[in-house]
């Protein structure tokens, strides 16, 4: 009953072929392996555009460099007052782009409430050189509360940020899970709804250690700078190949799409049996793999006391998290340690 972090599950077995498959015999370095390249084609095809691609090892280098190339120093990055660039990177956004300061905004389960994307927008003074203008939105697809913007709800928020003048980046940590709940395509979700850069995650669905960045539209001429940046930060491994074999696997055959699509399931038969069994309270939207619940004391005491694994949240929430490894017999435990309550 490990329902810690999706980051907590083994890489899948094709992921770990493909890697196996990649070590035999030389290659060129830095990317410009026979890996990368088909990951990059692979890539556009997904998202059904010419796009520019660089891959990291961690999401906190996808995002921060992501955000290098669409924010000055002197300027400003909007984004959910929850969202990961905020609570969990250590300051990475701000230490890549050299200083660019976050904006923080609220709205329920971590989306940005379109009036207060438009109150920061309207006091924004460009010309003024006591105040940091807005350069960039940074948008969380799922959000950090496990929610999911559709593709009309980025919009109005894209629209709004275009007209300040504004770039958008995407987190897309758990972007697979989102396509998976919502329905909607990878375009529909990223560049269709007026995304320039995104963070694509593949390490929490599957991969042993692997994200891009992909860059769209006009955003694709910042390819260069992105990868002076990346060579700077120490985030162009030699062995590229590695990443981009993982990237090449994760994509075939809709398999990252599987993937996501049986956590997404997995969770919602998990947040059922916690509502039911456990008379827990959901916090928030269970759009994808995530579920935020308020837990009864007896329904704490028995997970703990039975060796469950979840995570202790804000304002008295715990966070349950099911990934592609999470297996059904793992939900029955759970439902027969809370059904024994009753005994």
């Amino acid at each position: 009953m490990n329902f810690s972090s999706d980051t907590s599950a083994p890489a899948h077995p094709l992921i770990m072929e493909a890697v196996a498959a990649a070590n035999r015999g030389m290659a060129a370095s830095y990317g410009a392996d026979a890996w990368c390249e088909a990951a990059r084609a692979a890539i556009a095809a997904v998202f059904e555009t010419d796009v520019e691609v660089w891959l990291t090892a961690s999401g906190t280098a996808a995002n921060a460099l992501a955000l290098s190339v669409i924010c000055p120093p002197t300027g400003a990055v909007l984004c959910h007052e929850q969202a990961h660039v905020e609570r969990d990177e250590r300051g990475a956004p701000e230490f890549f782009t050299g200083g660019a300061k976050l904006q923080l905004l609220s709205g329920a389960h971590g989306k940005i409430d379109p009036a207060a994307l438009a109150g920061r927008l309207a006091s924004d003074r460009p010309g003024s050189v006591h105040q940091v203008p807005a350069a960039a939105l940074s948008l969380s697809n799922l959000t950090e509360s496990g929610a999911a913007y559709s593709p009309a709800e980025m919009r109005v928020l894209t629209d709004a940020a275009k007209a300040g003048g504004l770039l958008v980046h995407l987190d897309g940590a758990r972007f697979a899970n989102a396509v998976a709940g919502t329905g909607a395509s990878p375009a529909e979700l990223t560049w269709k709804s007026g995304v320039d850069v995104l963070s694509f995650g593949a390490t929490k669905n599957g991969a042993l250690g692997v994200e891009a960045i992909i860059l769209f539209g006009e955003a694709r001429q910042r390819i260069g700078e992105l990868r002076e940046r990346a060579k700077r930060g120490g985030h162009m491994p030699p062995k590229m190949r590695y990443l981009g074999a993982q990237l090449t696997a994760y994509l075939a055959d809709g398999l990252w799409l599987d993937l996501a699509a049986h956590a997404n399931a997995t969770a919602a038969k998990l947040a059922e049996v916690l509502v039911s069994e456990g008379a827990a309270q959901l916090a928030a939207p269970v759009d994808g793999n995530e579920i935020f619940a308020v837990l009864p004391a007896e329904t704490l005491r028995r997970l703990q006391q039975a060796g469950a694994l979840f995570a202790p949240w804000e304002g008295g929430v715990h966070r349950f998290v099911a990934s592609w490894a999470t297996r059904a017999e793992d939900v029955d435990a759970l439902r027969a340690c809370l059904g024994a309550r009753r005994d």
